[in-house]
């Protein structure tokens, strides 16, 4: 992860004058701003389908074939499920220059052929390889070979690449990656690199640097607690999400082993709202219409493949396994997952202030059903059943404006730009990372640095202020500053000490229809060191 600067200057003026008091200046669309990097893979989560889970090592061509042919007469392809992944146990030896073989009993035609029957059915390849001695499984592994394995894979057209982390005892996992990365940047072709070192000691601190996606937990298995515990070990981990890079909490059990319904339907679920790649792996070939539906539920995937990019987190836990968990979208919406973790049926109640939405009414979307349920006021209450979820999208239907969409007459920011709808960062525009706070994230919002002071002109329109304040987790527990909200020369708020690590402070301000809006973040008292401070989901209520 990039360090944070330590020392913070002073005042530095970033914001000027603009032409006009024209009101409502939009800065830009809801999607975030261009970037130098969106041309690279995986600019949302990964979806495809890989051997392992339903396999094995009991893979040869045939079956990799038929799955193939699976994928596209299942509708799994159209769904997005692009990449088919040929995990542990193809590999037999390598020829005395090196060169990885193929098992020719189990793939007689090679790979280049398999890579060529894929690719012929609108479908891209993937291949597993270990970065030790040794697969898994006991096969030849790749310790020394990096560079000529990814120029091979280059030959034979390979689009993903797998690397595990067995047999690599005593190696560093950051050092031996980074060749992984250089070899696949050498080879000239496009190629997914997904890191597989579950087992190795916290892969977020490295890996975000170097694939695309990186294991967050061990091997996962199809079994409820198996799930829960992949899902609460990636759960606090949202800020290292987001275009061309995901945390992997392995891949999807649906319809493997003794799964019930309910189980399947919220394993599909929490891991869209993971932003988790969705890389089924179950035997497609003798695939039940349930669990069909389930893999190709086209709102759920939309749910997963938002372009904003943002990780989902829980905002509301009441400690008896009865959960609120919430994505924002880039539309401005929620997609809230209700998990009821229990063995008996319960009902959950998801607050707008939780999840980020302003007071009033809002209309309720069933991801599973595919039906309206309405509008409810303030908050939802939804019955759920043991080891399931109410998967719902949340759309508020108050006339908002997000404060990132307008254009200050004047801002003055303590350290660098300030950011919209990004983290402060360092120095140069545009360097923050997704707002969160104590591992929150938001779509919207303004990343500042203390000392921060803007006005924005309002002229009477607007009768209500909606945020969430609060230090930004990339300074960790580092930063402490006070908030304020004035209308009008008056101060109608101030939120206290705020740390980094803490809760953010929510904040729903009326601004008795002010003609000017005044932000400040000071530091505390205590220096400015650290000081990132969010106004985190702000919106204003106004009129048209």
């Amino acid at each position: 992860m990039r360090s944070i600067n330590q020392s913070k200057r002073s005042v530095l003026l970033v914001g000027a004058l603009v032409l006009g008091l024209i009101l409502f200046i939009p800065l830009r669309e809801l999607t975030h701003p261009a970037r130098a990097d969106d041309q690279r893979l995986a600019q949302t989560p990964p979806m495809g389908w890989n051997s392992w889970n339903a396999f094995r090592c009991r893979i040869d061509q045939q079956s990799i074939r038929e799955t193939a042919d699976a994928m596209v007469g299942y509708g799994m392809r159209d769904a997005g499920y692009r990449y088919l992944i040929v995990d542990d146990c193809w590999q037999t030896g390598r020829s005395q220059d090196g060169l990885i073989h193929a098992s020719t009993r189990t793939f007689p035609d090679g790979m280049a052929a398999l890579a060529d029957y894929i690719h012929a059915r609108g479908l891209l390849f993937g291949i597993y390889t270990s970065a030790g001695q040794l697969t898994c499984q006991g096969r030849p592994g790749s310790l020394g070979y990096e560079a000529q394995d990814i120029a091979t894979y280059a030959a034979w057209g390979v689009d993903y690449v797998k690397i595990d982390w067995c047999f690599a005892e005593g190696l560093d996992p950051a050092t031996q990656y980074a060749r992984w990365r250089d070899a696949i940047a050498a080879s000239s072709r496009p190629m997914i690199f997904s890191i597989s070192a579950g087992g190795s000691p916290q892969p977020e601190r490295w890996a975000a640097d170097l694939g695309q996606l990186w294991r967050t937990t061990d091997d996962i298995r199809p079994e409820w607690p198996s799930i829960l515990h992949n899902l609460d070990t990636t759960a606090h981990l949202s800020t290292l999400a987001g275009p061309g890079h995901w945390n992997d909490p392995d891949m999807l059990e649906v319809g493997n082993g003794d799964l019930s319904l309910d189980e399947n339907k919220a394993h599909m679920s929490m891991w869209a709202l993971l932003a988790a790649p969705l890389i089924a792996g179950n035997d497609l070939r003798n695939m039940s219409v349930t669990i069909q539906s389930v893999l190709t539920n086209p709102e759920v995937i939309a749910v997963n493949q938002d372009p904003a990019g943002l990780q989902g987190t829980i905002v509301d836990d009441t400690g008896t396994g009865l959960q609120v968990w919430m994505r924002p979208l880039v539309d401005g919406s929620r997609a809230v997952a209700l998990l009821n973790r229990t063995q008996a049926d319960a009902p959950i109640t998801a607050l707008w202030e939780k999840i980020g939405l302003p007071p009033g009414e809002a209309q309720i979307h069933d991801l599973w059903s595919h039906m309206d349920l309405g509008s409810f006021q303030g908050a939802l209450t939804l019955q759920v059943p043991a080891h399931g979820v109410m998967f719902v999208k949340i759309s508020s239907n108050a006339s908002v404006t997000a404060l990132s969409d307008l254009v200050p007459v004047a801002a003055n920011n303590g350290f660098g730009s300030f950011e919209i709808d990004r983290s402060n960062g360092e120095f140069a525009s545009g360097d923050g990372r997704p707002l969160s706070i104590n591992g929150q994230t938001y779509p919207r919002g303004l990343g500042v640095h203390a000392p921060f002071d803007a006005s924005y002109q309002l002229d009477g329109r607007c009768s209500r202020l909606h945020a969430e304040l609060g230090v930004d987790d990339e300074v960790g527990a580092a930063g402490s500053v006070t908030m304020q909200v004035w209308a009008d020369d008056q101060l109608l708020l101030e939120s206290g000490i705020l740390r980094g690590g803490s809760e953010p402070f929510v904040i729903d301000v009326d601004l008795h229809a002010a003609r000017q809006l005044r932000l400040v973040v000071t530091d505390a008292g205590d220096g400015t060191e650290y000081d990132h401070a969010d106004w985190a989901g702000a919106y204003l209520s106004c009129s048209q």
